[in-house]
């Protein structure tokens, strides 16, 4: 399995301006969001990105691409008909490769050296399969994720076997099924928006939209680990929903606090905070 294709999804109902916006990286650089996740897959190896847009999003995606443009392949999906077939719509430019997936309104945030991106490449080529990126979740934000039940492989802090994935489970069904032994009272892991798939979720894709009107990515995943070797990779590195309320200036500030300006950030957050004591 050598990876060098990425998908990332940015078409659904929210997700469309997300890329347009514009962030300081850890660099310190004014860049796009869609900038920011098209070198999160570079760092991975990755040489050919497919996004999946609503017509009529290209140009604008493609002026704030920058220098990666060349890199990118538009995949229009007409109506927003669900994630799982927004994935499907790239099949004809995944072909028979595996393929890095990500979602086009998160921001990721590693800890360390190594790309989040990056991590998971290098586990799925390692194991040759298959492999979700999760996070300990606690059980109140379970309406929020696709959730994973398995256990731990022998041997490994970070590895799970995959048995089954439940799309945003209540809390007492997320206890009978998903429950992972050795994870804090209360936590489930929950996915975090990066995935690297095998082509085989394609056939599966296409089987649960013949049935349902809009697929879950969880469903169709929980049906490839019963065919093949699925891994679940544990995260403890940083997630940011753009959507989300505050979205935008929560990653912001998780980009500045992890980059080159921290020192001066953190220096206008303490000034910040005495003109509000003083105005006080």
């Amino acid at each position: 399995m050598n990876i060098k294709k990425a998908v990332i999804t940015i078409a659904g109902k929210g997700q469309r301006t997300l890329p347009l916006q514009t962030l300081i990286d850890r660099d310190g650089t004014e860049k796009s969001v869609l900038q920011i996740l098209i070198e999160e897959t570079l760092h991975a190896g990755i040489e050919e990105v497919g996004l999946v847009i609503r017509p009529g999003d290209q140009a604008a995606l493609l002026e704030v691409a920058g220098s990666h443009s060349g890199r990118l392949h538009f995949i229009e999906q007409p109506e927003p008909l669900g994630y799982g077939q927004a994935i499907l719509s790239a099949k004809p430019f995944v072909g028979e490769d595996a393929f890095l997936h990500l979602v086009g309104d998160h921001i990721y945030v590693s800890r360390s050296d190594i790309s989040c991106a990056q991590h998971l490449v290098k586990v799925a080529e390692k194991e040759q399969c298959a492999v979700s990126a999760v996070q300990a979740t606690r059980e109140s934000l379970l309406p929020y994720f696709g959730v994973v039940g398995g256990n731990r492989i022998k041997g490994s802090q970070e590895l799970y076997s995959v048995e089954t994935i439940l799309e945003k489970p209540t809390p007492t069904k997320a206890e009978q099924q998903v429950m992972i032994p050795g994870l804090r009272t209360g936590h489930y892991l929950c996915f975090f928006g990066m995935h690297v798939l095998t082509s085989t979720i394609m056939p599966i894709l296409e089987e649960l939209v013949k049935q349902e009107t809009a697929v879950s990515l969880s469903e169709a995943l929980n049906t490839l680990a019963q065919k093949e070797k699925v891994l679940a990779l544990e995260k403890n590195d940083w997630r940011y929903d753009l959507g989300a309320k505050y979205g935008l200036m929560t990653a912001q500030m998780a980009l500045a606090l992890n980059g080159n300006d921290r020192d001066l950030v953190l220096t206008q957050m303490v000034e910040l905070l005495a003109n509000r004591e003083i105005g006080a």
